[in-house]
C-alpha cells in the first residue's frame, strides 16, 4: 500500500444526491447508488478519501454548523457500514459573494488540505460533478475527473470539450483509479 495516496471528492452530486434547495439535514442526505461502496473500494486499494465541499447553505442561514456536523456524521457512519472511511472533510462555509479563497472554483480548500497533510496536489485525483470542482483541481495541478451524477451531465453538456476522464458515477471512477498501477 502506497503512503499518502489520496482521492479528493466533492460531496453533493458525487457521494450523495444533490438538491437545488441544498442538503439541510441528515434526513435529506441520501447516498447515490454505489458511492459508499466506491469509497470502500478506494480504501481497499490504499487510497485515503477526503471530501472537499462548498457549503454555502451555512452562509445563507439554511442550516448551522451543528446541523452540518450531523449530516457529515451520517455520511461517515454510512461509509463505515460499507467498510470505508473518509479521512477528513474540508468545507467552505461562505456564500458566492463572499470573495473567499476557499469556495471552489478557487483552490483554497485544496491548498489547505495539501498543507495539513504535507502532500503535493500535482496529479492527485479530484472527482466532482460541476465545472467549479474541475477548475479548482486544475488550478493546483491536480487531475480532475467528472462524474455524470448530480450536475455532471449538465456540466458535460455545457462543456463538451473537456479533456478529462468522465464516468457515469463515483463507483465507475473508483474502478478506473483502482485499476491503474
Amino acid at each position: 500500500m502506497l503512503k499518502n495516496r489520496y482521492v479528493l471528492l466533492d460531496r453533493d452530486g458525487v457521494i450523495n444526491q444533490d438538491s437545488d434547495n441544498f442538503i439541510k439535514s441528515p434526513d435529506e442526505w441520501l447516498p447515490l447508488d454505489g458511492s459508499l461502496e466506491a469509497i470502500a473500494l478506494l480504501n481497499e486499494h490504499g487510497y485515503k478519501v477526503v471530501v472537499i465541499t462548498n457549503q454555502s447553505g451555512l452562509a445563507r442561514g439554511l442550516f448551522d454548523a451543528a446541523m452540518l456536523e450531523q449530516i457529515h456524521a451520517k455520511m461517515q457512519r454510512m461509509v463505515a457500514e460499507k467498510g470505508g472511511k473518509i479521512e477528513a472533510i474540508y468545507f467552505c462555509p461562505h456564500g458566492p459573494d463572499d470573495d473567499c479563497n476557499c469556495r471552489k472554483p478557487k483552490p483554497g480548500l485544496l491548498e489547505q488540505f495539501a498543507t495539513d497533510n504535507h502532500v503535493s496536489l500535482i496529479g492527485m485525483a479530484v472527482i466532482g460533478d460541476s465545472l467549479r470542482d474541475l477548475q479548482a483541481a486544475q488550478a493546483v495541478g491536480a487531475s480532475p475527473i467528472l462524474v455524470k451524477t448530480g450536475k455532471g451531465q449538465k456540466t458535460l453538456t455545457e462543456n463538451p470539450k473537456l479533456n478529462i476522464p468522465v464516468f457515469e458515477n463515483l463507483y465507475d471512477a473508483a474502478k478506473y483509479l483502482t485499476a491503474r498501477p
